[in-house]
């Protein structure tokens, strides 16, 4: 496929992106253990150019439930998974290297690098320390201020509505590589984000508290007065 730019004046971060999505065993961000992970590289129309993947053995059984959404299974997981430390250590390895040419893309961000970060310190493995990255579900928050309905900011229901392709949800590498191509879109849609990529990894920072704390503030007034956010963007602060 020709790789021609057809958007020139997109912001710079955009014209090459790294992809980056796990599937785990659960949501807790220090317990759940990774089952599939993929990095990928974008060039300016989205298009992968370079697709690393992985299948691991958690070493925990996991839950029917998180299988019924990514479809893996212990078995299965046992079966043909790699070992956790290395594959942890290579998925870091790819992002280290990625992350010092280019903007790592995530979205949800903190869910992803937290666990990651979880995992690398599990099997003392170097962590990783992200420094640009992208996260389209706070970029969609701060740019769209409104969206009605249970679910509406779900990765799904955002490709929809940037319509941007997503086949096979809860596969790491469509998750991974729809994630790419909805910020790309974002780019193209929002003048706001034409700055460097150091400036609007840094405004994400303060972004994301900010909605963390007005996610707070909504769930105090819904008779949920003990709820606490817990800040931090791109990892969590535990």
């Amino acid at each position: 496929m020709l790789d021609f730019d057809f958007e020139p004046n997109r912001p710079a971060w955009s014209k090459k992106l790294a992809v980056f999505d796990l599937e785990t065993t659960g949501l807790d961000l220090q317990t759940s253990r990774i089952v599939t992970a993929a990095v990928a590289v974008l060039n300016a129309n989205g298009e992968p150019i370079e697709v690393h993947e992985w299948l691991v053995n958690p070493g925990i059984e996991i839950p029917e439930a998180a299988a019924n959404v990514h479809g893996i299974t212990t078995e299965m997981a046992k079966a043909n998974g790699v070992e956790p430390s290395g594959a942890i250590a290579e998925i870091i390895e790819q992002l280290r290297r990625l992350g010092g040419e280019m903007a790592l893309v995530a979205f949800n961000a903190p869910y992803d690098f937290t666990i990651l970060q979880s995992e690398a310190t599990r099997y003392g493995v170097t962590p990783l320390a992200p420094v640009a990255v992208i996260d389209p579900l706070v970029l969609d928050r701060q740019m769209v201020k409104f969206r009605s309905g249970k679910g509406s900011r779900t990765l799904t229901a955002l490709c929809r509505d940037y319509e941007v392709e997503l086949v096979d949800a809860h596969n790491s590498t469509a998750d991974a590589i729809a994630a790419g191509r909805l910020a790309q879109r974002q780019a193209s849609k929002f003048p706001a984000l034409n700055i460097e990529i150091s400036d609007l990894h840094a405004a994400q920072v303060a972004w994301s508290d900010e909605q963390s704390l007005e996610f707070e503030k909504w769930l105090k007034q819904q008779d949920r007065p003990d709820y606490r956010a817990v800040l931090g963007w791109p990892i969590k602060i535990s």
